[in-house]
């Protein structure tokens, strides 16, 4: 419900802090006196359309503050958690107006768009106006509020888990579809790369072991190569050229003929026992390179069929868009892909009956819960159109209209339309509330609606605008016992002319305006017993206030 609403700087109204309680409250006052200003500065608070003509003159901005109470599991607050926004003890919902008209939204102090504004506001009040209705009359609602009379939830929840459970495999059977009609168009396309694949079969991890093996083989041919040239040096391929060894051989025998007179030391002794230790150091590195040829000996293919297989590998994956790591996984997926077309006819045959089933079981529930919205409906309208007399609207006539959707548009509420309508005169086809009926009419038939279906939705506040425009004596005590009743349910607020009307609120409000030099200031006063039996005196009688209007005064705040 609302607690307090404080406006600053708004129109003639510069500072004003209202509380409100539950129940009934009238705000009355002289035509004038600045009670649509109220209104104006609550549908501000609450997301209206900024206007930067709402600043008082001399004013640099306007700034409205309404607090609201909610209990836990409100859909308010609801919605707020859904947002990530703190709800706190209240929800404090504030405006800031610009004179450049731009306008800052804050929920709980934090910053938030106005049409979100608008929306958590649609949950928390309702405004019954002569120039604006919401929530009643709405069509969006009306299945709720027919649903809320009079349709238990069991069969409600019924049609909802059917609808999910029938939508639910309606996708999946898409999604089948989807794939299946998907696989045909390319399944030339998969046969033949799943075929490729398969021949290639690629092996997880395969391009880094393939990678190193490369690396090594590259560094053993080369390795290979070296000592291959190192024993070439020495065994010349032309035989016709003397290595190293013959010309150690035949150093060492050119020494040998040298003559040496007989009891002397042959001179070329030392050169002829080194030529003979580099002729066995020069068969023993020949002997370590031969060794070292032989280990270094892979297969001659086996680098060849290394890189083959890896540049395979790569221009598969470069073909089908992949690293060649996922090769194997897209390899699976293709193969999957031929399956699933293999063995789709019989999925979709299952998926397409099922689907079907579960159509026929919503269809079925939501047959049953139309039947039943059909009852109710009778049983609304024949109780609304028992509260119409009183309110002056006797010659008036209330429908509730439910028609079939199309299936398109069947959901988790069923396939049901409704739509409340009215005919105000005899003869006239029942049309849309706020398209037939003028705005004292629409009003009243407001009145009469949330009577009987007070309770059916979330919003714990209402304001009736001037709902007794036009009307008096019994019609206006009719209006405001009526009122007095929705009071119990749900907190009301009523801008009101009619002393009838204003007797029966728990709290009044007085909306006034007085000129200090030269500027017009709106004030609200709180009234008490004595105030209040004097306002209605005035309201009665006008601005001569007799005491058999006092008389008739007490009479009223006695009923």
């Amino acid at each position: 419900m609302l607690n307090s609403l404080s406006i600053r700087d708004v129109v003639l109204i510069e500072r004003l802090d209202l509380h409100f309680e539950a129940g009934l409250t009238a705000l009355t006052g002289e035509t004038g006196a600045g009670k649509s200003i109220l209104l104006d500065s609550l549908g501000l608070a609450l997301g209206a359309r900024a206007d930067a003509g709402l600043i008082r003159a001399g004013a640099e901005q306007a700034v409205v503050a309404a607090s609201f109470a909610a209990e836990d599991g409100h859909a308010a607050r609801t919605l707020l958690a859904e947002h990530g926004l703190d709800a706190g003890t209240e929800i404090l919902v504030r405006r800031i107006l610009g004179r450049d008209g731009r306008s800052r939204a804050l929920i709980n102090d934090q910053p938030v768009s106005a049409g979100f504004l608008k929306k958590l506001a649609g949950l928390l009040i309702e405004v019954q106006g002569q120039h604006e209705q919401v929530g009643l009359a709405d069509p969006a609602n009306h299945i709720a509020l027919l649903d809320a009379f009079g349709v238990a939830a069991q069969p409600r929840e019924a049609v909802a888990g059917a609808h999910k459970a029938w939508r639910e495999s309606a996708a999946q059977l898409a999604v089948a579809e989807k794939r299946i009609e998907e696989a045909a168009r390319e399944e030339d396309f998969l046969r033949h790369a799943a075929e490729e694949l398969a021949k290639l079969n690629p092996v997880a991890g395969e391009e880094e072991a393939l990678a190193a093996e490369r690396i090594r083989l590259q560094a053993g041919e080369r390795r290979a190569e070296a000592i291959a040239a190192a024993i070439a040096e020495l065994r010349p391929k032309d035989r016709r050229a003397s290595g190293p060894a013959a010309a150690l051989r035949g150093a060492a025998r050119a020494l040998a003929r040298v003559s040496v007179p007989a009891g002397q030391v042959n001179p070329a002794g030392p050169a002829m026992a080194a030529l003979e230790r580099a002729e066995i150091a020069l068969a023993e590195a020949e002997d370590f390179m031969e060794r070292l040829a032989a280990s270094e000996e892979d297969d001659p293919r086996a680098l060849e069929a290394t890189e083959e297989r890896l540049f395979a590998l790569r221009a598969a994956a470069r073909k089908h868009g992949v690293q060649v790591a996922e090769l194997p996984e897209f390899h699976a997926g293709l193969r999957a892909r031929l399956a699933a077309l293999e063995s789709g006819v019989a999925d979709i045959a299952a998926l397409t009956a099922q689907t079907a089933r579960l159509r026929a079981a919503y269809v079925e529930q939501a047959a049953a819960l139309s039947a039943l919205r059909e009852d109710a409906a009778k049983r609304l309208e024949a109780a609304i159109s028992a509260e119409l007399p009183p309110l002056k609207l006797e010659r008036a006539r209330f429908v509730v209209e439910r028609t079939m959707l199309p299936e398109a548009q069947w959901g988790p509420r069923g396939a049901d339309a409704i739509r409340f309508l009215i005919a105000t005169n005899p003869g006239e086809t029942p049309g849309a509330l706020d398209k037939i009926a003028s705005g004292g009419e629409l009003s009243r038939l407001m009145l009469a609606m949330k009577v009987v279906l007070t309770g059916g939705g979330s919003v714990q506040t209402l304001i009736f605008d001037e709902v007794d425009s036009g009307i008096g004596g019994a019609t206006a005590a009719a209006v405001g016992e009526r009122l007095a009743r929705v009071a119990e349910g749900v907190q009301v607020l009523v801008v009101t002319h009619s002393p009838q009307v204003a007797a029966r609120a728990g709290a009044q409000l007085r909306v006034a305006k007085r000129v200090t030099g030269e500027r017009a200031v709106t004030d609200v006063e709180v009234l008490d017993e004595a105030e209040r039996r004097e306002e209605i005196a005035r309201m009665l009688a006008g601005e001569v206030i007799t005491d058999a209007a006092r008389q008739a005064a007490e009479s009223l705040l006695r009923i």
